[in-house]
């Protein structure tokens, strides 16, 4: 069953991690261009440039999307490859995440459409843990925005993904008000606290640019989970029953 588990997690995470790089290529890739040209400081001299550009190079992925050439590539393997390998790999883990999550809690998927909507739920679920409860306060931010200290917003984004993940269990999973009311103050919590601010925020890309780019990243990740839930319930749900127990 195990066995079973992994790979139907994998397949779904290869084919939502595949498909996430066209949903990045039609909206992500021009607004990071477009913001590299403000960066360049460039902008005014050519914004068909930009998204000339676009056409012809993949976007890469949403959190790390800031790769501004091939030539700066760790890997070697040019815009297109590294954001579909990101992709891949991105896919695979969040998928063995949320089948972990759904082993754990005894989440179980029925035959047909009933296990693809479960899914589709739990993906739900795994979005706004990750991508839309950081993005409050920590939202996408664009080449030539300014940055608090990486390690300290990277601390503050992986607490902000735990605590809303446990707040969300406890209130989809438990009865028990005090236990609804402890997982909306975990959720709320690294929100108060406050997530890690760059001291300047003067920039020459403009607020609306980053603005649309944070929109256009948070839809496009949404996508992503849904899909992902929706495959692997439905790949979780093919499992025979008695091998399940």
């Amino acid at each position: 069953m195990i066995v079973r588990l992994l790979l139907a997690a994998l397949a779904a995470g290869l084919i939502a991690g595949m498909a996430m790089t066209p949903a990045q290529y039609a909206k992500i890739v021009p607004l990071i261009l477009h913001a590299e040209s403000y960066e360049n400081g460039d902008a005014g001299h050519d914004h068909g440039a930009a998204e000339t550009a676009a056409a012809v190079e993949p976007a890469a992925h949403d959190h790390a999307a800031h790769d501004h050439g091939v030539e700066e590539s760790v890997l070697g393997f040019g815009r297109l490859g590294n954001t579909i390998l990101a992709n891949l790999v991105a896919g695979c883990g969040f998928a063995l995440m949320l089948a972990a999550v759904a082993l754990l809690s005894g989440f179980e998927f029925p035959k047909g459409r009933e296990g693809v909507v479960r899914g589709v739920l739990l993906g739900a679920a795994g979005w706004f843990s990750v991508q839309l409860a950081p993005a409050f306060s920590l939202p996408p931010e664009l080449p030539g925005f300014p940055y608090a200290d990486l390690f300290a917003r990277q601390n503050w984004w992986m607490i902000t993904v735990a605590l809303t993940a446990a707040g969300v269990w406890l209130i989809v999973v438990r009865r028990e008000w005090v236990l609804n009311l402890a997982g909306v103050v975990l959720i709320v919590a690294p929100h108060v606290w406050g997530a890690p601010q760059p001291d300047d925020i003067s920039s020459a890309v403009p607020a609306l640019l980053a603005a649309e780019y944070a929109s256009a990243a948070l839809a496009t990740t949404l996508f992503f989970w849904l899909l992902l839930g929706g495959l692997l319930g439905s790949f979780l749900s093919r499992i025979p029953e008695e091998r399940t127990a």
